[in-house]
Parts: C-alpha cells; structure tokens; sequence
C-alpha cells in the first residue's frame, strides 16, 4: 500500500510539472478471441497456439481457450483506422492459421454461444501464478461462492466457485490518449458515449444456452469479478466492475484515489524504489503498483497511465466492444466511438451541463439489455430509441468529429456506412445470434443449436462481410452430432416439474397426466433431491385398492427415496450402462447437491435413433 500512495503522489507531481505528454492523438486496440475445436466447442489450446505464432503481439488470457492480440500504437492521422483495420485482419489470419495447425479455429464473439460449465474450471486456467493469486484473492475476499442471477428472455441462476466465468467476455478494446488537462472533460464525453456505441456493437446476448442480454458481457463480467462480502454489500460497496456513479470533476487522479479508497490491494509487484525521487529528476516512473491496481478494478471506460518513448502519457481505454462479429465491424465501432468522441469535443459544451449522470448510466445499462431497442434519455429530456439517436444525431456528429480530427472521407464513409447499416436494419451481432436460434424452430437439441450456430459464425466472419450482409444460421445436419451427446448435461431435460414429499399423491398423477411424462422429481425447500415417483408406483396404489384414498396419501408415501443419480458431466455410456445395470427408467441429475435436470428412457431412444438414422445414412 505504500508504494501505492507514493505513486499517486508521484503522479500528481508530475502533473503539476507538466511532465504528461500534450497535443499528441493516438489510439490502440486489443483484439481478444475465442478458440474453439472441430465441434465448435472451446478447445483448451491456446499455449499450443500461441507456441506457434510466436510473435510478441500475442498474448493468453484467462482461460485457455482465449487469445489476445495487442495491436501497434497509431497517430490518429488520415489513414489511422485502416492501419488498424489491416493490422487487426492480420493477427486474426495469424491466429487462424496457427490454430488450424493445431486442429482448432477461431471465433470472434463476445459471449462464445457453446461454452458450457465444463469449461469453467480451473483447469480451463492458464497456469500462471498471477491468475491463480487473484482467484484466491477474490474468493477470500468474497467469502463464498460466486452467485448471481440474470434475467432476459431466459432466467440464468449461476453459481460458481471460481473467478473463470470472466473468461466467458471478449472484446476488442480501444485506447484512446489525451491530455492531462482534457482529461475530466473527455472522460466525461466517454462516459455519455458508451451506451449508444454499445447499443449498436451488441453481440453477447447468449450464455451457457439462455438468451440473457442484449450484450450479456456486462452482466456477467459485473459479477463474475464480485469480490463483496454479504456485508459489503449490504453497505453499498461497489463491486470491482462497474460503471461510475459521478462525473469526473479535475483530474485522473480522482478515479485512482477513489479507486484505491474503495477496493483493496489483491495483487502486488515489484517497484520502483523512489517514484517521487524519478520525477524530480525529470524522469517519468512507470508506477507499477498504481497501474497493476488500476488493472484489478474494471471500470468500462478505465483510465490508463503509460510510458511510449520516455514519455509518461494517459489514455482512455474503452472495454464495452464485444469481440466481432468481424474484424471490420469492430474498427467500425472503434470508428463510430472515435467519431463521436471528437463531434462532442469540437461542440465545445461541458456534458455535465447537459446530462444528469444518474442517466447515462442508465443509458448503460438499457443499451447493454435491449440494444438498439434501448429508450435512451438524452439532452433536452429526449426519450429516443437508441436507433432513432444514432441515425438522426450520433452518425452525423461522428462523421463530422472524424473529418475534423482529418481522417479520409473514403475511410469514414467505409467504416460508419457498416454502422448505418447495421443500425438501419438492426442487423447486430446479437439480434443476428437470436433470430437464428428462432429461425432453427426447436430442431435438435439445445447443444446442436448452439454448435449450428457457432459454425455459420465463424464461417461468415472469416469471409469478412459485415454482420448486416449475413445470412442467418440454419440447423446444419451434416455436422457430427456425437459430440452433442457424450455427456448427459448435453441432452437432459432440464424444465421440470416437481412435487415435495408432503404434496398428496394426487398432484404427482395429475402432473404426470398432464406433462405426459411418467416420473416425477421429488425436490426440498432448497432445491436438494429427495425422492422420485414413478408412474410404477401410482399402479401399484391402484392394485393395492388404495386408489380412493389417493387424496390423503403423499408423496413421502409412495417415492423411491434417495434415487441412482448422475451429474452433467457424466459421460453418456456411463449412465446407459447404469440404467441397464439396475433396471432403471430415469436417471434424475444433479450438482452440487441440487437437481438439474432428468434423462430418461425416452431421452436416449430419441438420441439413439438420431444416431442410428444418421449412420445408416451415411452408409448408403
């Protein structure tokens, strides 16, 4: 901590010397994808891979199935963002290639559709101390599990006991340097931005099979990372991701102070021993403590200190631009963002006068829910559609922002013609994602939507059309539908319909009547299983002569208590082999000790004949 406090001093210092570096625009971008198998599902390859490219732009991530590629620093002068478009499409081949070497390829998406939970276990982590340290760091912090809700089309309850649920998030982050004395101000003009840049860049809108958010990232991230304590909470601490809650009124140095009054120190590093000493002598400190701390608290606009050529610098790092749906999508929202930012900048206002914060924030969090369908409360009390306000006022206003700041008109006409395309027929990443699982009508199994629907991904951003022209994803029969049956959480039922040991045996018949289905979970309070009931043993009632007097007996009565069951990584055979051994017609499933999800026998003949109809195909 001390190093900590001797940096921010330090840095205060040197901006009182004027040592920052002024009257220079530059941008950067880190590109981050997803590396997935022949079936489309994450492939844990990503040293493999990144032994291959052997190029210092690469990276690892947090997980193992995620690459980085941290992309050259470029003036913004005329040409900059095709410099960056050309870079960003050459690593993206790089890592093609590289991956199809190793048997894999590479998908570009914020949220990767067939992630499941087997992914997400440490053993999905890059081996570093660093990653590892800050697992700990937060699960001491937090004092349990990980757990949360999100709410859209679906409802996803998640709990998990580990941090590897960020590695869930991609994006293509863009940096953005100003001036020390521009700071507040531009910040702030980030911060009044970022909705409907995100409200356009949508692409994260499914999770572990449900359909959550518009741009489910922000969620997810929000609370992957949630190192509060239940007292924490319930004080008001922020969490570590979070948006602000106030405009920044001076300097940087008022988010790195309340950042470190706020959030703990969960990391350290080596230091330099006198920052305060260096910036006397005219030398700028990189102040490793303050920029490591900084990189544990995950504002969506963070600012950043750096030094490029012996110059100390700030940058605007914007984190809400989900990877994909291509490379030139995403220039085009680094494109729209950069547009925007200086369309404001030129207008001359101070933003605070014109937008209370409580309501860009929640323009935040409505884009990052509906998208382009997002109400937006903008200045003058407009309440627009976030397509309504980008067409009519933030297109026109980044245009002229980008010919200001002199880009070429070719360029601008490239990159925000594909946002007004995209925007004119809401044509994002996510709606593009939801209206082809709503095209495919149930065919298959959740798995198999999934894994149909990666493929045409990532065959459709490697042909580089924007997202706009795509056509949607259909059911795809000729992929290997193995790989969608190996383990009994790719094809359990999951919506079920359960009764407690004290309900009469009456409800348990009519559930079974009118559900059509012959077993019926017998769950407690907290969701725990207790019991099973088999349409076996309502005849049994009946041969007994109990039959009248099923409204007095329950459930408790009658179930098979403490039934065989099986967890969703069970692999397929084995649970076939189980139901054969002991006769049984229902498997019920179960994690962490509570109910999931059901196979029965019913399930595995639909499986088996898929399978059977398929190989007999195929040997025609």
């Amino acid at each position: 901590m001390k190093s900590l406090l001797d940096e921010v001093q330090a840095l205060e210092r040197m901006l009182d010397k004027g040592m920052l570096e002024v009257g220079q625009r530059r941008i950067g971008a880190e590109q981050e994808m997803f590396i997935v198998n022949r079936a489309w599902k994450p492939a844990l390859a990503a040293l493999d891979i990144l032994d291959r490219i052997d190029d210092p732009r690469f990276t690892h991530e947090l997980g193992l199935f995620n690459l980085e590629a941290n992309l050259g620093v470029q003036n913004m002068d005329r040409h900059c963002l095709r410099r960056m478009e050309q870079e960003a499409q050459e690593v993206y081949a790089m890592a093609r290639n590289a991956a199809h070497d190793a048997g894999c390829e590479i998908a570009l998406a914020g949220i990767l559709p067939t992630l499941g939970r087997d992914q997400l276990g440490l053993d999905a982590m890059v081996p570093m101390a660093r990653y590892h340290a800050l697992n700990d760091a937060l699960r001491r912090l937090r004092g349990k599990d990980f757990e949360f809700t999100i709410n859209g089309i679906d409802q996803l309850t998640v709990r998990h006991d580990n941090v590897m649920l960020e590695a869930c998030n991609t994006s293509f982050q863009i940096h953005l340097q100003v001036g020390p004395d521009e700071f507040a101000r531009l910040y702030n003009i980030a911060q009044v931005v970022t909705a409907p840049l995100m409200a356009a860049a949508v692409n994260s809108p499914i999770l572990l099979g449900h359909r959550l958010w518009q741009e489910s990232r922000i969620a997810v991230f929000e609370h992957s990372v949630d190192a509060r304590s239940e007292t924490h909470r319930t004080r008001g601490l922020k969490p570590r991701v979070h948006f602000g809650d106030h405009w920044v009124d001076e300097s940087v140095v008022e988010i790195f102070k309340e950042d470190i009054a706020r959030f703990r120190v969960i990391l350290t590093t080596d230091t330099e021993d006198d920052p305060l000493g260096m910036v006397e002598r005219g030398e700028p400190p990189r102040l490793n403590a303050l920029r490591l701390h900084n990189g544990t608290v995950y504002r969506w606009n963070r600012p950043c200190y750096g030094v490029h050529n012996g110059i100390a610098h700030l940058r605007i790092e914007n984190r809400v631009i989900p990877s994909g749906p291509t490379v030139l999508d995403e220039v085009a929202n680094a494109a729209f963002f950069f547009g925007m930012m200086a369309g404001f900048a030129d207008a001359g206002d101070d933003v605070r006068d014109r937008f209370e914060f409580s309501d860009v924030k929640a323009n935040f969090l409505a884009a990052a829910r509906d998208g382009l369908r997002a109400q937006l409360h903008w200045y003058d009390d407009q309440y627009l559609t976030a397509k309504e306000l980008i067409l009519d006022q933030l297109l026109p206003l980044a245009r002229s922002g980008l010919h200001a700041v002199g880009i070429d008109g070719d360029d601008i006409n490239r990159y925000l013609g594909v946002i007004q395309d995209r925007v004119e027929k809401r044509r994002t990443g996510a709606r593009w994602m939801l209206e082809s699982v709503a095209g495919m009508k149930g065919q298959g199994t959740p798995d198999q939507r999934m894994r149909c629907l990666v493929s045409s991904m990532v065959q459709q951003q490697s042909a580089g059309e924007p997202v706009s022209h795509w056509q949607l994803a259909t059911f795809c029969e000729k992929l290997d539908w193995r790989d969608s049956y190996r383990f009994v959480g790719q094809f359990m039922v999951t919506d079920l319909f359960t009764v407690r040991d004290d309900d009469i045996v009456d409800f348990a018949a009519s559930l079974m009547d009118w559900r059509h289905v012959r077993h019926v979970p017998v769950e407690g309070d907290d969701g725990e299983l207790v019991g099973l009931v088999s349409h076996r043993a309502l005849l049994r009632l009946v041969a007994n002569g109990k039959l009248n007097e099923s409204g007095k007996v329950t459930v408790s009565e009658i179930m098979k208590p403490d039934p065989i069951t099986v967890t969703p990584d069970t692999q397929t055979v084995d649970a076939i082999r189980l139901m054969r051994e002991h006769k049984l017609a229902c498997l019920p499933v179960v994690e962490n000790g509570k109910l999931v999800g059901l196979v029965t026998e019913h399930d595995l003949i639909v499986v088996s004949s898929q399978l059977l109809e398929r190989y007999l195909a195929e040997e025609e």
